[in-house]
């Protein structure tokens, strides 16, 4: 099993010291859509924002349970968490007690169906009978602000 998840974690891991370049025609863009030349010595990571056309396909996705959700937010931002990066409430990361770090799961609400993507980026949630514990941005995201918890299902993305 330990094999499995080496080699899942290699396949997953992925650089998000500085945010995301791509190529645009004869030029070069930040996905964060600010000029590249303000980005120069840069130790932000790109914000990844929810997609108000719904949720891309996917090469594949792997069912990985359910259960309870619950969000941090404003009290540990600052922090660094377990993959040594700032916590940002506004990211949507969240932290899981298994999956290795950056990994990315999709989770669905149970109640509206509703799903985010997040990078696992944290050790926890600690307390409880939790699975998963979203950042703010994520909660917000699939509509867990307002209970602070909700039934969720997870599923693994993988290329």
């Amino acid at each position: 099993m330990s094999a499995i998840s080496v080699a899942l974690a290699a396949v997953l891991y992925q650089d998000r010291s500085t945010p995301d370049i791509v190529k645009l025609g004869k030029g070069v863009a930040s996905v964060d859509a600010r000029p590249v030349g303000d980005l120069a010595g840069s130790d932000l990571e790109p914000r990844v924002l929810a997609d108000p056309i719904g949720p891309k396909p996917t090469p594949s996705e792997r069912a990985i349970g359910s259960g309870d959700a619950s969000f941090y937010g404003n009290e540990l931002a600052g922090n660094r968490t377990a993959s040594g990066e700032i916590f940002d409430p506004e990211r949507l990361t969240a932290a899981h007690r298994t999956l290795p770090l950056g990994s990315r799961v999709r989770v669905t609400n149970s109640r509206n169906s509703e799903s985010v993507v997040v990078r696992i980026n944290d050790r926890g949630p600690f307390h409880g009978n939790r699975v998963i514990d979203l950042s703010t941005a994520a909660a917000r995201t699939i509509g867990l602000i307002r209970s602070g918890t909700g039934r969720v299902s997870l599923a693994l993305l993988v290329n």
